[in-house]
C-alpha cells in the first residue's frame, strides 16, 4: 500500500496547490455583462463579452528570484521530468489493457497466462510511476506559482472554468488505477476478467482526458484562442480549448507518450535480458523486448506525419513562428533530430536482423539485409542534408546571404518527406523478411504473391521518389502539400505488403518455434540504444516546441521580461535535454527496482507460508 499512500499525498498536495495558488485576484470578479463592450476573438474572430483578466503588460510582471539562480533552468528541469513521467503513466495503462485483452482472447492457456503476468507487472509499475508523477507535478505547479506568479494568475484566471475538470480527472485516474491493480487477483475468474479489463479502459479514458486538458495550456501559450486582443477570456470555453494547435498537438504528444513509455519498457527488457542468468528469464525478457518494440514502432511510423501536421499548423497560425523553428534560430536542432530518427530506423532494422538468430531458417534472409542497409543509408543521408549551413559573418557576406550556392538547392522538405517515407517502407520490408524467416510457404500462388509485393514496393517507392523530385519545381507553399500523398502511398505500401505476406503464410511449414532467449547480446544492446534515442528525441522536440514562442509566455499576449528570457545556445540546450533524459532513466530504473523488490518480498512470504507446517497445539496448550 506504499504506492497508494504516495498517490494520496501527491493528490492532496496537488488539490491544495490548485485551490490556493491558481485562483488569481483579478479573476474572482469577472467583468459584468453590459459594463464592457463586446470584443473579438483573436483566432475565431467571433464577438464576446470579456469575463476574465487581461494579460499582464511588461511593467506589471514581477519575477521572484532565488539569489542569482536562473529560475527557468529549475522550471525546465522539473517540467521535463513531469512530462516524461506523465507520458510514462499515460502509456503504461494503455499497454496493460491491450496486453490483458490479448490474454483474454488467446486460445493457448500458457500464452494467456504469459500475457496476464506481463500486464500485471506493468500495472504495478504504473502505480508507482503515478505516485512520482503526482509529486513531481505538485512540485512543478508550486515552482510556477512561486517563480512566475503573474503568469499563473493570468493562466489560472483564464482557465478557471476548467479547474474543476482538472481536480476530477487526475484523482479519478489515480483512484481507478489503484482499483485496477488491486482487483487483479480478485477478478481473475473468467467472467469477471472482462469487467476488470473494462476498469482499465475507463482508467485510460481518464488519462486521455487529462492529456487533452494539459495540452490545452501548451497550445494556448503558442496560439491563443478564446480571448480578445488584451488576453481577456470571452466566455466560450470550447474556443479557449480548441486553439489552432490543440488537435495536432494532441496527436503528436499522444504518439510521443506511447513511444516514450514503450522505450522505457524496451530498456528494462534489454537490461534484464543482459543481467539474467536463468534461461527462462532471458527468454521471457527477449519476448517482452520484441512485443514492445512492435508497439513502439507502431507509434513511431505515424509520428513524422503528425509532426508535419503540427508544423503545418504552426505555419498557418504564424509564419514567423514556423520560420523560427524550421528555418531560423532552431533550424539545426531539426538536423540533430533527423540524425536521431535516422539512427532509430537503422537500430530497428539492426535489431530485426539480429532477431533472425532466434528463428530456425533465418539465415536464408541474411543476404538481403545488406541491400536494406545500403538503401537506408542513402535515404538517411538525404534526410540529414540541411538546407543551410553554419557560416561565419564573413562567409555570409561573401555569399551575399544565407543561401549556399550548392547546399541551398537541396534539403527542402519534399526531399526530406520522401526520405523518411522510404525509411518506413524499407523497415516494413525488413519486417516481412523476419516474419518469413522460419517458415516455408505452401500456397500455390507464392510466385505471384512475391511478384505482387515486389511490384507494390517498387511502384510505391518510385512514386514517393518522384513526388520528392517534383517538389523541387514547386513553390514552398505548394511543396508542403506533397506530404499528404507521400504518406498515403507509404501507408498503402506497408499495409498492403503486410496483408499479402500474411495471406501467403497461411498453412506454411514451420521449421521450428521461436527460440526466445537466443537473441544476441549485440541485438539487446542495440535495443537499449533505440530506447535511449526515443527519449532523447522526445526531450529535444519538446524544447523546440516550447522555444518557438521566443520571448513570450503567451504568444503576442504576455511577454517574458525575466532576466533569463533568451534562447540558450544549441550546445547548452542539448546538455539540458541529455541531463533530463539521464535523470529520468535513473528514476525509472529505481521504480523498476522498487517494483521487483516488492514482488520478491511477496514471493518470499508466500514461499515461507507454504513451507511452514500446519499449527499443532502443544501439550501445554491442549490442557
Amino acid at each position: 500500500m506504499n504506492a497508494a499512500k504516495l498517490i494520496r499525498r501527491g493528490l492532496l498536495l496537488w488539490i491544495v496547490v490548485l485551490a490556493v495558488g491558481v485562483a488569481p485576484a483579478g479573476a474572482e470578479s469577472p467583468i459584468p455583462a453590459g459594463t464592457a463592450t463586446d470584443s473579438v476573438d483573436v483566432f475565431f474572430k467571433t464577438p464576446g463579452v470579456p469575463s476574465g483578466p487581461p494579460a499582464p503588460v511588461a511593467e506589471e510582471i514581477a519575477y521572484p528570484t532565488i539569489g542569482s539562480f536562473d529560475s527557468r533552468l529549475l522550471v525546465w528541469f522539473v517540467t521535463q521530468q513531469h512530462t516524461y513521467f506523465g507520458g510514462f503513466v499515460l502509456a503504461l495503462p494503455i499497454f496493460c489493457v491491450l496486453i490483458e485483452f490479448l490474454g483474454l482472447i488467446a486460445r493457448d492457456p500458457a500464452l494467456s497466462a504469459k500475457y496476464d503476468r506481463l500486464a500485471k507487472d506493468f500495472a504495478r509499475v504504473a502505480l508507482l510511476a503515478m505516485s512520482i508523477t503526482a509529486l513531481v507535478g505538485s512540485a512543478m505547479l508550486a515552482l510556477f506559482i512561486l517563480l512566475y506568479p503573474h503568469f499563473m494568475q493570468y493562466m489560472g484566471g483564464t482557465f478557471k472554468s476548467m479547474m474543476p475538470a482538472y481536480a476530477i480527472v487526475f484523482p479519478g485516474e489515480a483512484l481507478l488505477l489503484i482499483i485496477y491493480y488491486y482487483s487483479w487477483d480478485r477478478l481473475a475468474v473468467a467472467g469477471w476478467k472482462w469487467i476488470h479489463a473494462a476498469i482499465g479502459v475507463v482508467t485510460n479514458v481518464f488519462g486521455g482526458a487529462l492529456l487533452l486538458l494539459a495540452n490545452a495550456w501548451a497550445a494556448f501559450m503558442m496560439s491563443p484562442a478564446g480571448v480578445d486582443a488584451q488576453g481577456r477570456f470571452l466566455g466560450n470555453a470550447w474556443h479557449l480549448l480548441h486553439s489552432a494547435l490543440w488537435n495536432p498537438l494532441n496527436v503528436h504528444r499522444f504518439l510521443a507518450d506511447i513511444m516514450s513509455g514503450g522505450a522505457v519498457v524496451l530498456a528494462y527488457a534489454s537490461y534484464r535480458f543482459l543481467t539474467s542468468k536463468e534461461p527462462e528469464e532471458r527468454a521471457y525478457y527477449d519476448w517482452v523486448g520484441y512485443i514492445f518494440l512492435f508497439v513502439t514502432v507502431c507509434a513511431l511510423l505515424p509520428m513524422p506525419f503528425a509532426g508535419y501536421w503540427l508544423m503545418r499548423s504552426v505555419y498557418a497560425w504564424r509564419q514567423s513562428m514556423g520560420v523560427t523553428m524550421m528555418g531560423g534560430l532552431l533550424t539545426w536542432l531539426f538536423v540533430v533530430q533527423a540524425l536521431l530518427i535516422g539512427a532509430l530506423f537503422l537500430g530497428i532494422n539492426y535489431y530485426l536482423w539480429q532477431s533472425l538468430a532466434r528463428l530456425k531458417g533465418g539465415e536464408r534472409y541474411q543476404q538481403y539485409t545488406q541491400f536494406l542497409v545500403w538503401g537506408l543509408m542513402i535515404v538517411v543521408m538525404v534526410w540529414l542534408t540541411p538546407h543551410t549551413v553554419m557560416m561565419s559573418p564573413g562567409e555570409l557576406k561573401a555569399m551575399g546571404g544565407a543561401q549556399h550556392p550548392v547546399i541551398g538547392n537541396y534539403g527542402v522538405m519534399s526531399a526530406k518527406n520522401g526520405a523518411v517515407n522510404l525509411m518506413i517502407c524499407l523497415t516494413g520490408l525488413s519486417y516481412i523478411f523476419y516474419r518469413r524467416a522460419n517458415r516455408t510457404m505452401t500456397v500455390p500462388w507464392v510466385r505471384k504473391g512475391n511478384l505482387a509485393i515486389g511490384v507494390l514496393y517498387l511502384l510505391g517507392m518510385g512514386h514517393i521518389t518522384w513526388l520528392s523530385i517534383y517538389g523541387f519545381y514547386l513553390p514552398a507553399s505548394l511543396r508542403v502539400a506533397l506530404s499528404g500523398p507521400q504518406a498515403l502511398t507509404t501507408l498503402t505500401v506497408v499495409m498492403g505488403g503486410a496483408l499479402i505476406n500474411r495471406a501467403m503464410l497461411r498453412g506454411a511449414v514451420v521449421h521450428g518455434p521461436v527460440q526466445w532467449g537466443r537473441m544476441t547480446d549485440r541485438g539487446m544492446v542495440g535495443l537499449f540504444a533505440i530506447a535511449a534515442a526515443f527519449t532523447w528525441v522526445m526531450g529535444l522536440m519538446g524544447y523546440i516546441r516550447s522555444s518557438g514562442r521566443l520571448a513570450w509566455h503567451v504568444s503576442e499576449l504576455m511577454p517574458d521580461v525575466s532576466p533569463w528570457a533568451f534562447t540558450p545556445s544549441l550546445g547548452f540546450a542539448a546538455k539540458m535535454v541529455t541531463l533530463n533524459m539521464v535523470v529520468f532513466w535513473v528514476a525509472v530504473l529505481f521504480v523498476f527496482w522498487l517494483s521487483e523488490k516488492g514482488l520478491a518480498s511477496a514471493a518470499d512470504r508466500r514461499a515461507a507460508s507454504a513451507k511452514s507446517p500446519a499449527w499443532v497445539p502443544t501439550p501445554t496448550q491442549e490442557t
